[in-house]
């Protein structure tokens, strides 16, 4: 459930009220917006739920009490009715209103690629790099990835462009040496019920992207959302990158519905990956305009300063004079639907 505050609710209210929720059995979490506080209490419901609840909304500071039916609960809309907005580093906030994308290569490949390809997209007007060190992959004999070389790459980019750097994680015991280059962890499709990892990124201070898994339900995605909020991480973004279905022509179905859906399930914000939903780069820019289109806070795509040449994914790649265009067109396409792109900072 969730205690709404009312606006003359005090600091003492707020310990007031989280000493009988922790006397009640729950579990308490903050959330400040401008006008009101909200309190989420979390935990298994007791036999006395109802009579609690009507406790709670006798005190003199609470205004109501919205019951959370939903597996998820901090996640939900009702934790935070006006949506969640933070920054992530280099200027950029996610959920202000305004696109933020995500560019880069599937795979850093060396420095003179990943620096390169930096250039090319904060030119462009990206507003953060991303960029696998580690890479998951399907067989055991593909390319995994450069390991902590790719991490030295990725910070020489950042050095080189002042881009935020998105890079994923795949193991817990890696969480803490990859936040010491990331300002964003990736946490990625096969990855999104990886539970000790989740618990483990959710510790992390860092912000925290979170791909859909490929035949996720929203319910089952937000449950693994709620893994990292429960753990203190509040900087969540969600990711859809297509899910699995019969058809054969795109690498995945790319769901836009997602991006209504999870507007009204959840207060997180919701990014867009048309590269890892289609796999086709002549279909990119297309369904990244779509996603605009339909709301979404950003976009993640593929660039590559050589598509052809790309070590991993080279058939959705796109290279950086299409996504020059495609981020024109966004310029003059995202007001008009209320998602203008977000302003460009960092180092010259």
């Amino acid at each position: 459930m969730v205690i709404i505050l009312t606006p003359a609710a005090t600091e003492s209210d707020v310990a007031d009220l989280r000493r009988r929720l922790r006397e009640f059995g729950y579990q308490s979490h903050l959330s400040r917006g401008e006008e009101r506080t909200l309190v989420g209490a979390v935990g298994a419901a007791p036999p006395n739920k109802a009579a609690i609840m009507e406790a709670l909304e006798r005190l003199a500071y609470v205004e109501r009490v919205v019951p959370i039916t939903r597996q998820y609960k901090l996640a939900a809309r009702e934790f935070n009715p006006g949506g969640s907005r933070f920054e992530v580093g280099g200027g950029v906030t996610v959920g202000a209103g305004s696109a933020v994308v995500i560019a880069g290569p599937c795979s850093v490949e060396g420095e003179e690629q990943i620096v390169a390809t930096a250039r090319a997209v904060r030119t462009a007007g990206a507003h953060m790099l991303r960029g696998g060190a580690f890479k998951p992959r399907t067989g055991p004999y593909h390319f995994q990835g450069l390991g902590d070389e790719g991490l030295r790459h990725l910070t020489t980019a950042r050095a080189a462009t002042g881009l935020p750097i998105v890079t994923e994680v795949l193991d817990p015991r890696d969480v803490a040496r990859v936040a010491e280059t990331a300002d964003v962890l990736q946490l990625g499709a096969r990855n999104m019920q990886n539970f000790p990892l989740l618990r483990e990124v959710g510790r992390c201070s860092l912000p925290v992207l979170l791909k859909r898994g490929f035949s996720a339900t929203y319910a089952e995605w937000l449950q693994a959302a709620e893994y990292l909020l429960s753990e203190g991480n509040r900087r969540v973004m969600l990711c859809e990158r297509g899910i699995r279905t019969f058809e054969e022509h795109t690498r995945n179905c790319l769901d836009l519905a997602a991006v209504p859906a999870i507007r009204e399930l959840s207060h997180l914000p919701i990014f867009i990956d048309p590269s890892h939903g289609t796999g086709r780069a002549r279909y990119v820019a297309a369904m990244a305009k779509a996603a605009i289109a339909a709301g979404a806070d950003g976009l993640m795509i593929e660039v590559h300063i050589d598509p052809h040449a790309a070590w991993t994914d080279a058939a959705q790649a796109i290279d950086s004079a299409e996504f020059g265009a495609l981020m024109s067109d966004l310029a003059a396409l995202g007001p008009l639907c209320g998602r203008p792109l977000h302003p460009v900072g960092g180092n010259d």
